[in-house]
């Protein structure tokens, strides 16, 4: 049996290192290293690839859809990041996503990412060992890419054992498995090549460890492994111009995913997450020359919402926030990870610095309210939003669709846009926000509902907030 033992591992190459290092001209240096004992012979992969791989699984994801689709290219990964908008291909009359994803519970409870099985409505699960099971989409989480799947079984499955992304370092070796362009379970060897990885813009937990073991088309949802076969990432992005891998790939780390599998396993459909209730932009240059930092660095508290978290805590406009629980906050997308993977319950001491001091404070661990409650409407008649079910905007609201609520306190929330419809027609889109109909203000969906109904009207003027920036329109009706 072959074992991989680091230690001689490192002891081989140091003896390489110094045969390196030898004298110019030296016999030596003119020949390669060799592995001078039998354990320097055997060293190898394998062990830890026998560990993890039996609870790596392929993931096969569909829909009926009118749309032709070519199954060559079915993981999303070349539609989010190579401009491929899955229209117009040759193919069948059904829509594919293909994957992978990670057993990590003996009842068959499956990690894969979000954008994998986006959109889909039928998904299947194939084992390592040729078995295959129907599975259901137990939760979706676009916020984090992330996704948890159910086995159709009473089998007792293989699980991998999970990690801790924050303790692992740059330069760590790494696998990645998984099924890249359906060609079968694959494993790729590479190193951790950077941790903490922000502004990738995948999901709003920007959030990633980077590897240059190859990850390609169909590695999305399969995990990064460290050395002891534990799960620490699951593999998510890459940075390519041709498609193919190019040594710059991108996983979620673990610590992310074990909040995710904490609400699939408590029978939860969102993930429910601490609440800050403050928006948070970068720390510039100019802001750290101005407020006398020696480097950019943090997140910078620009407004918060009144009752929040953060304002009880004592935090105010102009902080800047460098760190939580003692672990170092260097954007904001840094500090919505710290903050994000925290259990609800008890507090988190952040680390501020306010006029040049230093200042700790309590935030507690909450989760946003729902307040006031969602009241769903579909609103209906000869209005542009004929068609759209809309809801009231409270925190909770605020949370599941990224809207910064400290500058946008009310409004009705577009959340299910009927096909066909006119809302459709004009475009209208999940999670916009409307603010203002005609002369009307909308602050709740009875509002919407009554300012849209009575007679067909020639023109409608507007106000929708998307992304954080308020579009105004005059529609005809």
């Amino acid at each position: 049996m072959r074992t991989f033992l680091p230690t001689a591992a490192r002891a081989a190459i140091a003896a390489a290192m110094l045969m390196l290092a030898a004298a110019p001209g030296s016999h030596a240096q003119q020949e390669r290293a060799v592995p001078q004992t039998r354990t320097e012979q055997l060293l190898s992969y394998a062990p830890v690839v026998k560990r993890a791989q039996p609870a790596v699984v392929n993931v096969y994801a569909s829909r009926t859809d009118p749309k032709p689709n070519n199954p060559l290219f079915d993981d999303p990964i070349f539609r989010r990041f190579f401009g491929d908008s899955g229209q117009d291909r040759p193919g069948g009359p059904t829509a594919q996503s293909l994957g992978s994803g990670v057993l990590v519970d003996a009842s068959g409870l499956v990690v894969t990412n979000y954008h994998v099985i986006e959109g889909m409505t039928d998904v299947k699960v194939a084992l390592s060992d040729k078995r295959e099971f129907e599975a259901s989409i137990v939760l979706r989480d676009q916020r984090t890419d992330l996704a948890v799947l159910k086995l159709k079984g009473s089998a007792s499955f293989p699980v991998m054992e999970l990690g801790d992304s924050d303790a692992i370092e740059v330069g760590d070796m790494v696998l990645a498995m998984g099924n890249p362009f359906g060609v079968g379970q694959t494993v790729t060897q590479g190193i951790v090549s950077a941790v903490a990885r922000t502004q990738i813009g995948v999901s709003d937990y920007g959030f990633f460890i980077q590897t240059d073991a190859a990850i390609n088309p169909g590695n999305s949802g399969g995990p990064l492994v460290d050395m002891n076969a534990r799960m620490i990432g699951i593999n998510s992005a890459i940075y390519s111009k041709s498609g193919g891998s190019i040594g710059i790939g991108f996983a979620i780390p673990v610590n992310t995913v074990k909040t995710v599998i904490a609400a699939a396993k408590s029978g939860g459909k969102v993930v429910k997450r601490p609440w800050l209730g403050a928006s948070l932009q970068h720390v510039s240059r100019d802001i750290a020359d101005t407020l006398g930092l020696d480097r950019p660095s943090g997140a910078l508290v620009a407004d918060l919402v009144d009752g929040s978290p953060a304002a009880e805590a004592g935090i105010k406009r102009g902080d800047i926030i460098t760190a939580i629980d003692g672990q170092p906050v260097d954007d904001p997308e840094g500090l919505g990870y710290r903050f994000g993977t925290k259990p609800l319950g008890g507090t988190a001491s952040f680390t501020l610095l306010r006029g040049g001091k230093k200042v700790v404070a309590p935030v507690h661990l909450i989760a946003a309210p729902e307040k006031p409650p969602r009241d769903p409407v579909k609103i209906k008649g000869n209005s542009p939003f004929s068609g759209a079910t809309v809801i009231n905007l409270s925190p909770a609201v605020a949370e599941e669709f990224s809207i910064e609520m400290a500058t946008l306190p009310a409004g009705a929330v577009v959340v299910e846009i009927e096909d066909g419809s006119t809302a459709a027609d004009v475009s209208l889109q999940k999670g916009d926000v409307v603010i203002q109909v005609n002369d009307t203000k909308i602050n709740t969906t009875r509002d919407l509902e009554k300012a849209t109904e009575g007679g067909r009207r020639r023109l409608w003027k507007v106000a929708i907030s998307r992304a954080g920036q308020v579009i105004t329109s005059v529609l005809g009706g």
